[in-house]
């Protein structure tokens, strides 16, 4: 076996991820206590010490990954999300700018690259955008209407809130939202429209309890789809390492019988 294969082996070992999640966990703890005046007043340089020992692991892991993988590293998106991160944390201008200081808490979010069930849940996203920009679009739809309608409904009573396309579009996502959406807007509106209940909640069934459950079922069955492909290739690679014992062992009889 060479040495790359060795490392590589070493990089997927269960202790070392294990190690590495410790470690981004750790770190996060560290920027965390770096946003207290006393904490920093106090241990300051050792919550620095620590944190820049932290980055020196992930900057290692990422090294050695590119030794052993070599050009195989950048086609991983992961691999990829988690270079990128490092680099920005290793920004020259990371310690003079408080933007870039700030994005270095970006390293917690390698936890998602490290665990499974976190990488599920993000790639059962991705792969629900292109379903969603439908949903998306028929949600622009409705509040450009539903917005339309609002402004010139009640625009000349509450101008605040409907006085133009604008203002009803985010009063209309408050609703949506249900925050505070009955006490806050709907019944001032109704003590001059009576009506107005007539408008806002049929709004509300179809945004809130519709459109919104719509995007969440198009996000839930892209995780299932990802875990049954994450389970298929598993499978594949099981039966692929049978099949490769079994013709060795294939092979050893034919040799023995071959000597008797």
């Amino acid at each position: 076996m060479t040495l790359r294969a060795r490392v590589e082996e070493w990089l997927v070992k269960p202790s070392t991820q294990q190690a590495i999640t410790a470690v981004i966990l750790f770190n996060a703890v560290l920027l965390g206590m770096e946003t207290s005046p006393t904490i920093m007043g106090a241990i300051g340089g050792l919550v620095t010490t620590l944190d820049a020992l932290c980055l020196a692991v992930f900057v290692v892991e990422i090294l050695l990954k590119l030794y052993a993988r070599g050009l195989r590293f950048f086609r991983s998106g992961w691999s990829v999300f988690d270079f990128v991160i490092i680099g920005i944390s290793i920004t020259p201008g990371a310690q003079g700018f408080s933007v870039l200081r700030a994005l270095r808490i970006l390293r917690v979010l390698r936890i998602i690259s490290v665990a499974p069930s976190l990488r599920r849940v993000v790639e059962g996203f991705v792969r629900a955008v292109p379903g969603m920009g439908s949903v998306f679009l028929l949600m622009a739809v409705i509040f450009y209407i539903g917005s339309v309608m609002a402004t010139k409904l009640f625009g000349g009573s509450f101008p605040d809130w409907f006085g133009t396309i604008g203002h009803s579009a985010y009063s209309l996502f408050q609703i949506m939202t249900l925050e505070s959406w009955s006490m806050g807007i709907v019944r001032p509106v109704m003590q001059q429209y009576p009506y107005a209940w007539a408008f806002f909640v049929p709004f509300i069934m179809v945004t809130t309890f519709a459109v919104v459950n719509l995007l969440v079922g198009l996000i839930v069955n892209s995780m299932q789809e990802a875990h049954n492909e994450e389970a298929s290739e598993k499978t594949d690679e099981y039966r692929e390492e049978v099949i490769g014992r079994l013709e060795v062992i294939e092979r050893l009889l034919k040799e023995r019988s071959s000597k008797d």
